[in-house]
């Protein structure tokens, strides 16, 4: 029925059968009628008028029900309908889940459109439930919507319906990813399907970086915490230094005086020379005075009394050590307690997926300043002067960015604005206030509470007793802090305890809009009831209790009488109380937590003791006037005390033990008589065939230098053995001590617990009394009960008598230090899947806080079903009875004493594994765990990583190592899935560590601050940033794309000796004599230090990008350099202006290898002789190759200080000068092809003398001369230059020597006696152009000659071709003529058969032209100069077509490029 406006249901009863009902927009206020309706199954509703869910009760077989859109405000009376599978209660009034819990069939549940804020665990027993809409509520928080990750087949979930408003959670950043994450089960968000697998994932990897981040963060401030401790403990050693040196002073004296004196009480006549020694008095041989003994007697009393002296002044250092100790462990709470709280913060962000964030600040924020003045203008000296309080110091500002609270407070404060219409805004930021939030001074503020506080505001947080419904805040410090330092000064007092504990603070800042503010009335509780209408109450502090209130218009009413608050008469001139008030605001939602301040009082300065106050020490250390006053008196008193009488004198002490000496000390004859020895006060450190003395009873060797004590064992009858005051640091040594009662291990370096009374325990079964105290122990706070409850027969320990009760402790100590049945079953979880939860810490110790799936002991096989495992702070010792645990997959034994990993074998399905805070030194137990995914062991003692470890653990992708002592990184070579390294503050000096990471591609965190290779290595972060270029954060800092491009600047291309090593695979560069490194972009060289390259004679670094070679002048033997291809520009880089330099060279000039910065060649040092007085380097330098590099200079290159280069190649470069060589005397081959070299200068070879080779081709020479100096040059290289004349090869015969030379490709070679004429003139010439020159063709040129002559006599001298033969002709008359050929001159007279054509072949004309023999054999047999002539005309017609490519030249094999 729908519509019809019925007032109630009736008449039901006639329908038992029914099944499904529907009423629809009724009057219906009141469900009833419905108990003859035992079959229902659906009931419709809705839209009526309903106010209450009642009458169902018979309904027990209903399976949909549809209540939505009425005024129900609760939900109830569903108990008995345990088979509903359907509710809608949308559109109604409700505030709270409940009533539900029953329902264990439902599927759907409807609550949109209501006002739930909170869902708790109110839905965890609907286990079957799978579609949940909460649309149009005030959900504010990504915890309640974690709370439905309980819900393991929910798949539908709308918190953002289109038909609602959305809930506030849904405006937050991260809002799907987050419910994703938790909620991964479900296929519909919001309406939207979200089944999709790459959604999944996405969510999935977004939340794995955000946890990255954050633990990252947490690492950096408990590294910040571990750094302050160190401090701290470095702070405390020094103030312990001066009571422990003192005490040890003191120890030594009292046991000297105890030997003293019991040699006086036990010795007959032996006394009198012992008084005589004190004494300083020679003995005369006679016999004992009359005044002797009582001599003895005075002298065993100055004893005695010296004795309790310095028995007294050890305990007032003893008490001056437990002092310092106090007031450190307090220091140290503290910084655990502010590191824990910035861990807290960080936590806080992860859970809400950063929309609350904290932020500290720094005196450079605008903001901490700010927050530094609202303090200080509140703070009134006046109301703190009764406490000694004179200021107030601001230690530490957080800025609190809270997304949801600050949403809350801008929306209703909208709201407030638009119902007042308030226009003028300066009326509006007048009500806009920053308060302090006023705490219970008997109840300190919690760190629970703080965050709660800052994360959800002051919804829930206490509220003081006379107004529970509102928040209490304040405008002044005063009203703050002062009943809280009433309150710590009576606690203090009634303790009997004056520590200045109220000094540091908190104070919580809030931005508060004081809407409808009115004046409290006298002590009428503050309550909203009883001011309707009011936003928030005032209490001013000026004003009497029961001042009647003024106008509720927001004005504070002024006292009348304000002096008479305060007592103090200089209290009248202070008018801050005017200004000081008290505010309680009852809407929560308008104060706004924005600032969290951490301050101390500053107090007045009192005349305090060197010890007093820890801070105030150090602070102190630099004022020798106070400090040293204090110390002065104390030390004074202990001089006083050691100089009593009677004073001992030094006495000689013993290095080595022989049994002369032996007898000598103990006074007897013969070992077996020896019952005591004391060798006390000497510098002993070994007691050789001490085990002879088998009687001995007492043994004191204190004050000595043993480091262990190998030579104590077998003593049979030994009760007594004083080892104190040495250096010991381990008891394997002791052996057979079964009588042994007594014995003193104090001050000395013992570490190892375990170990150490495990060797007492077999070794010294009777012992009764044990000091170890001032022992550097691993685990020093439970060393006592172990020692306890091990050594049994104890009654005595560290001079403090050992009750029952510490006895019964140390039992159970022990009885809970190994892994047992009951500690399986109490510390183990079974579930099968992690608990998704935005956290950091290990999933064994979540599981067991936050899971429910405890252990059943009654089902069989109750071993195989642990799946996580915590034992974390059981003082375990050892690792066992785990044999059973195979399915074992979350293990945490953090906090223990364990000494290595075993135990494990059996766990093959382990995958994250917790050891932090244990004495672990190798982790070879890990091997076998090849699912391991997180490995963490912190705070151990491990000192490598054993290169082979990790190999079988392909999924490890989380490590951390940090606070141990490990040196290498090489056990990490393979470990290629790691994504995340930790290990900071260990011992890595090394940077070719790094090297060992390069492989490791999925690596996204590094952490290596603390290791040594951070301050040793320059640049250390760009450094690894370039080595490891997956990193995405290093040392907790994020890797910026600025950095990376720095990195690149500075160490792309640097070759270096740890280079050379990751090549190698070892550092062994002794037998290395070859470097070849080419195409691999390396600019600098740094190959440090050099002597281990010693042996290298050949270097090979070719197609680089080097501008230099500074970083190889060092190298002390190299041969062979080959640079080609690079960008070289001088041996040493030249200097040049800032103002020019790039910024890649501005770069490196800050990096000394490459050798920016150096010193080069001035303009002047450009000339010949400066660059030949440069000092010589690479003097065992021959062969250097540079072609292709775009050298523009040869003086600039510097290349005269390599004194002994022989074989110089600079072909392919931009050289067009020949200059800079003076310096190269040894030089034999030179190659300058493919430049510009267009002249060769006077001084360019000038002293060349001992070249052989110069290659100039592919130049632009056009004059050949200034080769003289070349005297024994053999090859000449000419090719593809621009020499036209043939007057220029004739400067060619000052080159006496020469034997090959190739001109082919100059305009010169077109010419056809080109080669004839070089013949005749060179005569020692076998080579040209590449051809041979036979004994035929030097004859044909020299016919040549004679022709030519003929020729100049026939037709007179004319300007032929031959201008060398013009020189051999005489000269009768000046007469030209132009219209003669040579050509034809030479068929006339040769005849036909010598005919040359008119064309010359082509240049690939028949290479048969070379090899044809002449015609007229006959005419060479008559006449040996014909077959000259026709050779050098063969050749002159040949020219062309034998000439040479610039490839297949005779140069180009000569050349080594």
């Amino acid at each position: 029925m729908f519509f019809s406006g019925y007032p109630r249901i009736v008449g039901l009863s006639f329908f038992p059968s029914l099944v499904r009902l529907t009423l629809v927009r009724q009057n219906i206020q009141k469900i009833s009628n419905l108990e003859s309706c035992l079959l229902l199954r659906e009931l419709w509703l809705a839209e009526c008028c309903l106010t209450k869910i009642e009458g169902l009760q018979q309904c027990i077989h209903l399976q949909k029900l549809y209540l939505y859109c009425n005024r129900i405000s609760t939900i109830e009376n569903l108990e008995n309908l345990t088979e509903l599978e359907v509710v809608w209660l949308n559109g109604n009034q409700i505030k709270e889940i409940e009533g539900l819990s029953t329902l264990r069939s439902l599927k759907e549940l409807n609550l949109a459109g209501n006002s739930i804020s909170k869902i708790g665990h109110c839905l965890d027993p609907n286990e079957e439930i799978e579609k949940i809409n909460l649309s149009g509520n005030r959900v504010c928080s990504f915890k309640e919507i974690t709370n439905l990750a309980r819900l393991c087949n929910l798949k539908d979930l709308c918190l953002n319906d289109p038909q609602y408003e959305p809930n506030p959670v849904c405006h937050l950043c991260n809002y799907a990813t987050h419910v994703l994450y938790h909620i991964p089960q479900l296929q519909r968000l919001d309406t939207y399907d979200v089944s999709s697998k790459q959604i999944k994932e996405l969510a999935e990897t977004t939340v794995m970086k955000k946890v990255m981040y954050y633990n990252m963060r947490i690492k950096s401030v408990q590294r910040q915490l571990e750094e302050e401790l160190e401090k701290l403990r470095e702070r405390k050693c020094k103030l312990q230094k001066l009571p422990e040196e003192q005490i040890k002073h003191f120890h030594c004296h009292i046991k000297h005086l105890e030997r003293d004196l019991e040699g006086l009480q036990t010795s007959g006549r032996g006394q009198t020379s012992l008084s005589r020694s004190f004494e300083g008095e020679n003995s005369n041989g006679d016999g004992e005075s009359p005044n002797e003994a009582s001599e003895e007697a005075s002298l065993e009393r100055q004893l005695l009394q010296k004795l309790d002296c310095l028995k007294k002044r050890i305990a007032f250092w003893n008490k001056k050590l437990e002092e310092v100790e106090v007031i450190y462990h307090l220091e140290v709470k503290k910084k655990k307690k502010a590191s824990k709280l910035a861990v807290q913060f960080l936590l806080t962000e992860l859970e809400t997926v950063g929309n609350t964030r904290f932020e500290e600040g720094s005196p450079s924020d605008p903001w901490f300043n700010s927050c530094y003045d609202l303090i200080l203008s509140r703070f009134c000296a006046w109301d703190f002067k009764p406490y000694g309080i004179t200021g107030v110091k601001v230690n530490r500002v957080i800025r609190v960015h809270n997304r949801i609270l600050k949403m809350k407070f801008e929306e209703k404060l909208q709201r407030f604005l638009e119902e007042e219409d308030l226009g003028d805004s300066t009326n509006y930021k007048k009500r806009l206030e920053y308060l302090f939030y006023v705490l219970n001074p008997e109840v300190p503020l919690k760190k629970k509470q703080l965050i709660q506080i800052l994360e959800e505001g002051f919804q829930d947080a206490r509220k003081v007793p006379d107004s529970e419904e509102a928040v209490s805040l304040s405008n002044s410090l005063s009203i703050c802090e002062c009943p809280r330092i009433e309150h710590f000064q009576k606690q203090a007092k009634s303790k009997g305890d004056f520590e200045e504990s109220f000094r540091p603070g908190k104070l919580i800042i809030s931005k508060v809009f004081l809407r409808n503010s009115v004046q409290a009335r006298g002590t009428e509780p503050i309550l909203r009831a009883n001011f309707p209408g009011v936003n928030s109450v005032y209490r001013p502090r000026g004003l009497p209790p029961n001042t009647a209130s003024a106008a509720g218009n927001g004005t504070m009413a002024s006292p009348e009488k304000p002096k008479e608050v305060c007592s103090c008469l200089d209290f009248r001139n202070c008018d801050c109380s005017l200004r000081q008030c008290e505010w309680f605001v009852f809407d929560h939602d308008l104060v706004l937590p924005e600032y969290v301040v951490e301050f101390e009082f500053i107090t007045l300065v009192k005349e305090e003791t060197l010890f007093s106050s820890f801070s105030n020490v150090i602070s102190e250390e630099g004022r020798r006037n106070s400090a040293g006053f204090i110390l002065n008196r104390d030390l004074q008193c202990d001089d006083r005390a050691l100089n009593m009488e009677p004073v001992m004198k030094p006495k000689p002490k013993i290095i080595c033990l022989d049994e002369k000496t032996i007898l000598a000390v103990a006074k007897a004859n013969v070992f077996s008589r020896i019952t005591v020895l004391n060798l006390h006060g000497n510098r002993l450190s070994k007691l050789r065939d001490i085990s002879r003395l088998t009687a001995l009873q007492k043994l004191i060797v204190s004050f000595n230098e043993f480091t262990c004590l190998d030579d104590v064992y077998h003593l049979p009858n030994l009760e007594y053995f004083d080892a104190s005051h040495n250096h010991v640091i381990t008891l394997e040594g002791i052996r057979g001590l079964n009588k042994l009662k007594h014995l003193d291990l104090s001050w000395n370096q013992l570490k190892k617990t375990g170990e150490e009374i495990h060797v007492l325990r077999r070794n010294t079964p009777t012992v009764l009394t044990l000091n170890i105290k001032h022992n550097p122990w691993h685990k020093p706070a439970s060393v006592r009960l172990s020692v306890i409850g091990q050594l049994k027969t104890l009654t005595h320990l560290d001079e403090v008598l050992i009750t029952e009760d510490e006895a019964a402790a140390a039992a159970q100590f022990i009885a809970d230090s190994k892994i047992s049945q009951v500690s399986l079953l109490e510390h183990s979880r079974t579930d099968t899947e992690k608990i998704r939860i935005l956290s950091v810490v290990p999933q064994a110790k979540i599981l067991s806080q936050m899971s429910k799936n405890k252990l059943d002991i009654l089902q069989n096989n109750w071993f195989t079903m642990i799946t996580a495992l915590d034992l974390d702070g059981q003082h375990l010792s050892k690792i066992s009875h785990l044999e059973k645990l195979g399915n074992l997959r979350w293990a945490s034994f953090s906090n223990n004493n364990l000494t290595r990993i075993e135990g494990l074998d059996s766990c093959l399905n382990l995958e994250e594994l917790t050891l932090d805070g244990n004495c672990i030194s190798s982790l070879e137990g890990i091997s076998k765990l090849t699912k391991l995914t997180r490995l963490s062991a912190n705070n151990n003692h491990l000192s490598s990583l054993e290169r082979n470890l990790f190999d079988n653990l392909v999924h490890l992708h989380y490590l951390s190592l940090e606070n141990n002592r490990i040196t290498s990184l090489v056990g990490l070579q393979k470990s290629y899935a790691l994504v995340e390294l930790y290990i900071s503050n260990n011992y890595v000096s090394s940077n070719q560590e790094i090297y060992y990471l390069k492989g490791l591609n999925n690596l996204v965190i590094l952490d290596m601050y603390g290791n040594l290779i951070v301050w040793k290595q320059d640049n250390y972060r760009l450094f690894v940033i370039f080595h490891i270029p997956s990193l995405k954060a290093l040392d907790g800092v994020a890797v910026e794309p600025p950095e990376i491009e720095t990195a690149r600047d500075l160490f792309g291309g640097k070759l270096t000796a740890d280079m050379v090593v990751e090549r190698l695979g070892h550092s062994d560069f002794s037998k290395m004599q070859e470097l070849n490194w080419t195409a691999s972009m390396i600019r600098t060289i740094d190959l440090m230090p050099p002597d281990q390259f010693k042996n290298i004679s050949s270097v090979n670094l070719q197609n680089n990008n080097l501008t230099n070679f500074s970083g190889l002048i060092f190298l002390p033997n190299i041969k062979v350099l080959c640079l080609n291809y690079n960008h070289i520009e001088s041996i040493l880089p030249r200097a040049k202006p800032p103002n020019h330099l790039t910024n890649r060279q501005l770069l490196h000039q800050k990096v000394t290898s490459s050798g920016y910065g150096q010193q080069g060649a001035s303009k002047a040092g450009r000339d010949g002789g400066l660059s030949e007085s440069l000092p010589p380097i690479m003097q065992s330098l021959e062969v250097l190759h540079l072609g292709y590099n775009g050298i523009t200079s040869l003086a600039l290159l510097q290349i005269s200080r390599l004194r002994n280069l022989k074989f110089l190649f600079l072909q392919g470069n931009e050289i067009s000068q020949i200059e800079g060589l003076e310096g190269l005397h040894l030089l034999q081959e030179l190659v300058l092809d493919h430049n510009r070299v267009k002249t060769i200068g006077e001084n360019s070879f000038a002293k060349q003398n001992s070249l052989l080779a110069l290659h100039l081709e592919e130049n632009r020479l056009r004059e050949v001369n200034h080769l003289q100096s070349l005297v024994k040059l053999q090859k000449l290289f000419l090719g593809l230059n621009k020499i036209q004349e043939l007057s220029e090869l004739e400067r060619l015969d000052c080159l006496p020597c020469l034997k090959e030379l190739s001109i082919y490709g100059n305009p010169v070679s077109r010419k056809i006696c080109h080669r004839p004429l070089l013949v005749v003139r060179l005569p020692s010439l076998q080579v040209l152009d590449g051809v041979t020159i036979s004994s035929e063709e030097r004859a044909r040129a020299e016919i040549h000659l004679l022709e030519q002559q003929a020729l100049s006599v026939a037709n007179s001298p004319i300007d032929c071709a031959f201008p060398g033969l013009q020189s051999m002709v005489p000269k009768p008359c000046a007469m030209r003529v132009t219209n003669l050929g040579l050509l034809a001159g030479i068929n006339h007279l040769h005849g036909p058969e010598f005919a040359i054509s008119q064309t010359v072949d082509d240049a690939t004309g028949n290479e048969t032209n070379k090899s044809e023999k002449p015609k007229n054999a006959g005419l060479g047999a008559s006449n040996p100069r014909s077959i000259h002539a026709e050779i050098a005309i063969r050749q002159a017609k040949g020219a062309s077509a034998t000439l040479p490519s610039h490839g297949t030249s005779q140069s180009g094999p000569s050349r080594m490029t």
